[in-house]
C-alpha cells in the first residue's frame, strides 16, 4: 500500500522551480532538489519518476504562470502600448528583484536544452506560441481600437515583442532596470 503524501505538491513544484531556474537543468543535482524542496530523494522520484520528469512538470508550469502574467497585463485597462509596456516592465522588475540575477527559466532552458531536446523545444515552443498569441490579440484589439497603427500585422509585432522580452530577460542578468526600461520604449516604437 503506497504511503500518502505529506507535503503540498506546489511548494515543491515551486522550490524545485527555484533550482532548476537558479543553477540549470544539468546542474541541479537530486540531492540539491531533496534539500530545497524538504522531502527525500525517493518521495521526489516515487511522485515524479525522475529529475527530468519533474523538471518537464516544472518547466510547463513556469509556462502556465508566464502565460497568465501575459493574459493578466493584456486584459487591462489602457492603451496596447500602456498595457505592453506594464507588462515588459514587470519581467524586468521581477528579474532586478530577486537576489540572485537568473533571468528567464525558459529563456535559459532554450539556452541549455533547446535545439537538441525535443521534448523541452516543444515546450518551450508551446509557451512562445500562448504569449505570442496572447499579445497578438491585444495588438489587434488595439488596431479595432484606434491605438495602434492598422498597417500593423499583429502576429509579427508580438512575436517581435516576445523575441525582445526573451532577450530583455537575459540582458537581465547584467544590466540595470532603467537602461532596459529604454529598450522596452524603443521596442514599442514598431507600433
Amino acid at each position: 500500500m503506497a504511503r500518502p503524501q505529506n507535503f503540498d505538491t506546489d511548494t515543491v513544484l515551486d522550490r524545485a522551480m527555484d533550482q532548476f531556474w537558479t543553477h540549470g537543468y544539468a546542474n541541479t543535482s537530486p540531492a540539491q532538489l531533496a534539500e530545497a524542496t524538504g522531502i527525500g530523494k525517493g518521495s521526489l522520484y516515487n511522485t515524479f519518476g525522475s529529475k527530468r520528469a519533474l523538471f518537464d512538470v516544472v518547466l510547463d508550469r513556469y509556462g502556465r504562470l508566464g502565460v497568465a502574467m501575459a493574459e493578466d497585463y493584456m486584459s487591462r485597462p489602457g492603451t496596447t502600448r500602456e498595457c505592453l509596456r506594464e507588462y515588459l516592465r514587470a519581467a524586468v522588475d521581477l528579474d532586478m528583484a530577486s537576489p540572485t540575477r537568473r533571468g528567464c527559466l525558459a529563456v535559459n532552458t532554450a539556452a541549455e536544452l533547446g535545439g537538441h531536446d525535443a521534448a523541452a523545444t516543444t515546450t518551450l515552443r508551446g509557451i512562445e506560441q500562448r504569449i505570442v498569441a496572447t499579445l497578438a490579440a491585444r495588438i489587434d484589439q488595439g488596431r479595432r481600437d484606434g491605438d495602434v497603427d492598422r498597417e500593423v500585422d499583429p502576429n509579427s509585432i508580438a512575436a517581435l515583442l516576445f523575441t525582445t522580452s526573451a532577450g530583455l530577460r537575459l540582458m537581465a542578468k547584467t544590466n540595470d532596470a532603467p537602461q532596459l526600461y529604454r529598450l522596452i520604449d524603443v521596442a514599442l516604437t514598431t507600433l
